[in-house]
């Protein structure tokens, strides 16, 4: 792994709300630390409301990390654009990341400890 990448189980329980609805919750987050950034919560996908994101055709690249994929979110009133990221086929390195989607920290999603 990169020597600025650490990836822990998290021993709490965590929410993911957007739009007034609860997108999931889940008991099984991946924390991924990567240098002085702000730790990025990872919810399994299985623990997510599928129903209520859309995948798009944007794609990043981190040289740690690899191919990010993005999805919208989905409320009632607006569709919040490339919101949610995933690498579906991460580096060997952060393979623990696969099978799981992070939200941006914008005003209308909320990730927290509950």
């Amino acid at each position: 792994m990169a020597d600025h990448i650490t990836i822990t189980q998290s021993d709490a329980n965590w929410t993911v709300r957007a739009g007034g609805a609860v997108l999931g919750e889940t008991t099984n987050a991946l924390i991924l630390q990567e240098g002085d950034y702000p730790e990025v919560v990872y919810f399994p996908r299985g623990d997510i409301a599928m129903a209520f994101l859309d995948s798009t055709d944007k794609t990043t690249h981190c040289p740690h990390k690899g191919d990010a994929h993005y999805f919208s979110v989905v409320t009632k009133s607006r569709t919040l654009e490339n919101a949610v990221w995933s690498y579906e086929d991460p580096h060997e390195a952060v393979a623990a990341i696969k099978d799981h989607l992070a939200f941006y920290p914008i005003e209308e999603i909320t990730v927290e400890q509950i």
